[in-house]
């Protein structure tokens, strides 16, 4: 059953989910220290896909019946391999600082991809408005870097931005596609596993070094990576697509970069100062407007 708007075990799930987005980027950085970052997230991938799969199996879900999701889950499992690839590897141009912006321009994507694709979840200018109020919130938290002297960061930039687009073409493909009548388990193994499969080689083509340093700290944090976000925080969020609306769903999305800011400052001893709350401010009112119920017909 599609719903029209979000209620609160909506809201409440997806402030969860936004935590746990946000705790992953403390994640990557304590990893980063012992496995190389492409070939981390193949390992993420390798492992959840593995969860998700005995998941489904337990549960008796048929994950390989004809059912026309085929072609539209291979495009979903490359845009997602090819998304962190980009995010990645455009890591090494610009500073994680400045692609936080033009990774978090995706919700924007997915509104203007809905005007096509999703007819019916088409949002109001209030609800642009919100979204942008949302947005100013990242770029208060993370603007001044946009300005610091960077020679090759337009290169980043970009493979950022592509990999924002590429987030939301992903979200519409589930959305619009007859991925949106398969199960949530079938529609995330799609990306595990093609993830799983195309990062490991990207990472010896691009000459990473892998695993150079293992310490029982960083695998409990690639294991964080596996079980809690790429299986049951991704399971929950292809849930909730096949159940809300994308478009209001995805305004939250600008809640994680807040949430991994304020994960550092607890867990990393990373400064917390006035400006982080003045953006989580931002983001919550934007968040509000974005997603307040509207009173207009919708067609559903």
């Amino acid at each position: 059953m599609h719903k029209p708007e979000l209620d609160r075990l909506a809201i409440g799930l997806m402030v969860v989910l936004c935590t746990i987005w946000g705790l992953q980027q403390v994640a990557i950085k304590v990893a980063n220290a012992g496995i190389s970052p492409v070939w981390q997230a193949g390992l993420r991938s390798l492992g959840a896909t593995a969860l998700i799969g005995l998941w489904a199996l337990a549960r008796g879900v048929r994950l390989f019946e004809r059912d026309g999701t085929g072609w539209p889950g291979l495009a979903a499992g490359l845009m997602f391999a090819l998304e962190f690839a980009l995010i990645f590897i455009g890591l090494d141009y610009t500073p994680a600082s400045r692609g936080v912006i033009f990774l978090y321009t995706a919700p924007f994507f997915v509104a203007l991809g809905a005007r096509w694709f999703l007819p019916g979840e088409r949002l109001h200018a209030a609800q642009w408005w919100g979204m942008g109020l949302a947005f100013s919130g990242v770029v208060v938290l993370f603007g001044e870097h946009l300005w610091l002297p960077a020679d090759q960061a337009w290169k980043g930039d970009l493979m950022i931005l592509a990999a924002a687009v590429l987030w939301a073409a992903t979200t519409l493909t589930v959305k619009a596609s007859a991925l949106r009548r398969a199960s949530a388990e079938k529609v995330l193994l799609y990306q595990l596993a093609i993830s799983a499969a195309l990062l490991p080689p990207l990472s010896l083509a691009l000459g990473e070094p892998g695993v150079f340093a293992p310490t029982l700290l960083v695998w409990a944090n690639v294991a964080f990576q596996a079980v809690i976000v790429a299986g049951i925080s991704y399971l929950a969020w292809f849930w909730l697509i096949r159940h809300y609306p994308a478009t209001r769903l995805s305004s939250f999305s600008f809640l994680t970069p807040v949430m991994g800011v304020l994960a550092g400052g607890l867990i990393l001893d990373e400064p917390l100062t006035t400006t982080v709350f003045t953006a989580l401010v931002l983001v919550g009112a934007g968040i509000w407007i974005a997603n307040r119920p509207s009173h207009k017909t919708t067609g559903r």
